[in-house]
């Protein structure tokens, strides 16, 4: 067995991606400074790197410079997915920031959504999922409640093909298109563009409802 692990290729890590780093803690540790901590997704963060967080409190994002990286209690000079890291950015304060807000970089910044469309299948609802229905979204580190503003279509997972437009409802084991409105401004990705960014679980009452991926969203203007 041990032989065969040695065997097996490490997948490629997806460095070539926009950088995307969902926050898991924010601190402020004396001396240093704030220092926010969370596993990079996809791309490549390095020090002297310009960085955006958002959506951040105000939902327009905050810009810093990243000072300093550290992993195992060790300096390290650049990030790359898979490290989970604390890092020290130049002009952010412990305010602006919170767990499930994700850095980038400010030419290619983390993609906040007022609206999005997902692919969803039904896992665990206790009677049947109706428009309307509000849970807590589960994406990379942030948890939202979020609306179904339409059910779009029902699919048959095998074939794609569409069973029934506009259901009324959904229920366990259904694959659907849905429209999903967040109560808040919420950093989701298309799964065209960065899968590891596009996933989620629904979850209510300590039950995972459904799972999903966001297909095409509304950027925040």
């Amino acid at each position: 067995l041990v032989e065969q692990l040695d065997l097996f290729k490490e997948p490629e890590k997806p460095v070539n991606l926009p950088l995307r780093l969902p926050l898991q803690d924010v601190y402020n540790i004396t001396g240093i400074g704030v220092v926010p901590v969370g596993r990079v997704e996809t791309g490549v963060m390095k020090i002297g790197d310009k960085v955006i967080i958002t959506p951040g409190r105000e939902g327009k994002g905050v810009i810093g410079e990243v000072k300093t990286i550290e992993m195992h209690h060790e300096q390290i000079t650049e990030a790359i997915p898979g490290d989970n890291v604390g890092f020290n950015v130049r002009g952010i304060g412990k305010k602006d920031i919170a767990r499930g807000d994700v850095l980038g970089h400010v030419n290619n910044p983390p993609t906040v959504a007022t609206e999005f469309t997902a692919q969803i299948v039904v896992i665990n609802h206790p009677t049947v999922l109706t428009k309307g229905y509000t849970p807590v979204f589960h994406v990379h580190t942030a948890q939202v409640a979020c609306q179904f503003i339409e059910l779009v279509k029902q699919i048959n997972p095998a074939t794609g093909e569409t069973i029934k437009d506009n259901p009324d409802m959904l229920k366990n084991g259904d694959i659907a298109i849905v429209k999903i409105k967040p109560a808040k401004p919420l950093v989701i990705e298309k799964q065209s563009d960065i899968p590891h960014m596009a996933r989620f679980a629904v979850r209510d009452a300590g039950n995972t409802v459904a799972a999903g991926m966001c297909i095409d969203l509304v950027k925040k203007t």
